[in-house]
């Protein structure tokens, strides 16, 4: 279904990511259980309606997978499905059964997203284990049946193996014949077709194979590893006339006058979409509502207006009908929300999960579904993403690149005991300025007021601030001021070295430790460009003697410039750098880290460097 979470992770210039380099580990398979046995039989009928037997035997290795394990839960939508329980039990080692009784067979419903409300008709039916011990296999047995299709006439489906070890894992398609099934496997092995009595089946088998832990960053498991993807979609352009279909708009006289009202005056049609979309981002709360069909179908434009609540397809919806009274042409644009740039060969919902809106006359994306994010800019989840266009059924990609500057100057002023007072102005420019604003907006006044004591204590410092932001001129920049003191800067008399630091938090750190979070890849992983300018000023009293600052250091390295500064005023030292990395897309490949390598070992020896002094 098409369920987009909303994105609420700010990425403020005050929030500090410091991560060291880590071991690359080869092997990802979690030991601690074995799935000896998965048979997933689905039985598809012509309207698209169809069931689903699944045998499974689980057998506990370790204690620490009893907990995860013992309460499986099985999730079914309630509008369109019906869920049975066929068969439970936990077999001991000895062969003795202990069958689960209804009243352990719970159902609750499904955990809401931790981002935004939620409502659905999904919901876990909890099967619990009973004398659950290491030695033990938990068999289930069920049966899921889809009475209403989602798209009538078609089914989809897609499955990963999870990352334990497998015995037998097979998945069956029994179809009507000349319902075509096509398919896309990677790590999967497929059985002849067998055909009679008016049905075709087909049937593959999961070949195990060691398996890499995912690595930090990397892009999803979808973009290469195994999995197994089915469809009886022709191909993409069938899947958006399905959905298309059942997103139709009406522009009724209250969205006519809406949008009059909002680009009365407004020059180009560029502005008048940005005013728009900036709109609904900010009046419509994004709230999934997955009742029935409602993973698929918007509701109609007028329901969403009226409401001020709704999905990424009532964003979209509302967004299109808005552009439409307006005079502009747009089409919802269907991708994959998460960390995978690479499609499946056939059309399914497991990745085609978000839809943001599309003006070809512009050749501008808009997602106005999260807050943090203005109009023009998109969030980093949906760039450089290849995307299905509903209205034409073509493909789309939307732009790799946009504006990411920070800028910020910071001062130490050291007393003659080793304190500082100290102040930082920092300058967001681009993507990054709306969502740093957003970020302060939801932060707790207590938070807000010991923001300053926290990065201090990350640096093993202890002090207190304030800090303050600069209103914007509409959504602007983002201009944020911090002022505080240090009790413990510099461990005087010395001699003794002093980080050159050269901004709080975040920034040029940030950027460059996030890079080295692995000491090999060997898989792509998501490097955004972004373009930081950061300058520090420490200034000592007479008493302290500069004995030594950092050499100057300048690297130019593919998609990497990196430069830094020193250079000594009277008594004052002051760090220059300035950190760039500009990429035409965002995936980069283990070869591109290891061309890398070189200039972050560099850029993260100049980031320890130290002034030296001593006080005389």
């Amino acid at each position: 279904m098409l369920k987009m979470p909303c994105l609420a992770a700010v990425l403020l210039p005050v929030t500090m990511i410091w991560c060291g380099l880590a071991h690359a580990f080869t092997d990802g398979t979690d030991r601690s259980v074995t799935l000896e046995k998965i048979e997933q039989t689905f039985v598809v009928q012509r309207d698209g309606t169809f069931s689903v037997d699944v045998d499974s035997v689980l057998l506990i290795n370790e204690e620490r997978a009893i907990k995860a394990n013992a309460q499986r839960p099985v999730s079914y939508n309630r509008s369109l499905e019906t869920l049975q329980v066929l068969q439970a039990y936990t077999q001991k080692p000895d062969g003795r059964k202990v069958p689960v009784d209804a009243a352990h067979i719970k159902e609750q419903q499904e955990q809401a997203s931790a981002q935004a409300p939620m409502f659905q008709d999904s919901v876990n039916k909890v099967v619990i284990f009973p004398e659950v011990a290491v030695g033990d296999r938990l068999v289930l047995r069920y049966q899921r049946k889809r009475f209403a299709p989602l798209f009538p006439g078609q089914f989809e489906d897609i499955t990963m193996p999870e990352f334990h070890p497998v015995g037998q894992f097979s998945l069956t398609y029994d179809l009507p014949q000349g319902m075509p099934l096509q398919a896309d496997a990677r790590g999967f092995k497929a059985a002849p077709p067998a055909t009679g009595q008016g049905r075709s089946v087909y049937r593959w088998d999961y070949v195990p194979a060691a398996r890499a832990r995912v690595e930090t960053g990397a892009v999803s498991y979808l973009d290469y590893g195994h999995y197994l993807a089915v469809s009886t979609f022709s191909g993409f352009k069938e899947f958006a006339q399905a959905y298309q279909a059942r997103a139709a708009v009406e522009v009724t006289p209250q969205i006519t006058e809406l949008a009059q009202r909002l680009t009365a005056g407004l020059p180009t049609a560029r502005e008048k979409a940005l005013t728009l979309s900036d709109w609904v981002r900010k009046n419509i709360r994004y709230v999934a509502v997955y009742v029935g069909a409602g993973g698929v179908v918007p509701h109609a434009a007028q329901t969403v207006l009226d409401n001020r609540y709704g999905d990424c397809k009532d964003h979209v919806a509302l967004l299109e009908a808005l552009l439409s009274a307006a005079g502009i042409k747009s089409t919802p644009a269907l991708l994959n929300l998460g960390n995978a740039y690479v499609f499946p060969k056939v059309p399914t919902l497991g990745v085609l999960n978000h839809v943001i809106t599309y003006v070809p006359s512009l050749n501008l994306y808009l997602d106005s579904t999260d807050p943090s994010i203005a109009a023009g800019y998109l969030p980093l989840a949906v760039l450089n993403k290849r995307v299905l266009l509903t209205a034409t059924g073509e493909f789309g990609q939307t732009p790799a690149m946009q504006l990411n500057q920070v800028s910020s100057d910071l001062q130490f002023k050291v007393k003659g005991d080793g304190a500082a007072d100290f102040s930082n102005v920092a300058t967001v420019k681009g993507w990054a300025s709306e969502v740093s604003r957003f970020g302060v907006k939801l932060m707790k006044p207590a938070d807000r007021d010991r923001l300053v004591e926290k990065v201090l204590a990350a640096y093993g410092q202890r002090g207190s601030g304030s800090f303050k932001i600069k209103p914007p001129a509409g959504d602007g920049d983002f201009v944020s001021t911090v002022d505080g003191r240090t009790e413990n800067l510099v461990n005087l008399p010395g001699p003794v070295g002093v980080v050159t630091l050269s901004s709080l938090a975040g920034g040029i750190s940030q950027n460059v430790y996030s890079f080295a979070m692995e000491k090999e890849r060997t898989q792509n992983f998501v490097c955004i460009s972004s373009d930081t300018v950061e300058t520090s000023r420490f200034e000592f009293p007479a008493e302290v003697n500069v004995l030594a600052i950092p050499k100057p250091v300048k690297l130019r390295d593919g998609n990497v410039d990196y430069s830094a500064r020193y250079t000594q005023d009277g008594n004052a030292v002051v760090v220059e750098r300035h950190f760039k990395f500009s990429r035409p897309n965002v995936v980069c490949s283990p070869e591109d880290f290891t061309a890398m390598k070189p200039a972050l070992e560099a850029m993260i020896r100049d980031l320890q460097s130290q002034i030296i002094v001593q006080a005389g």
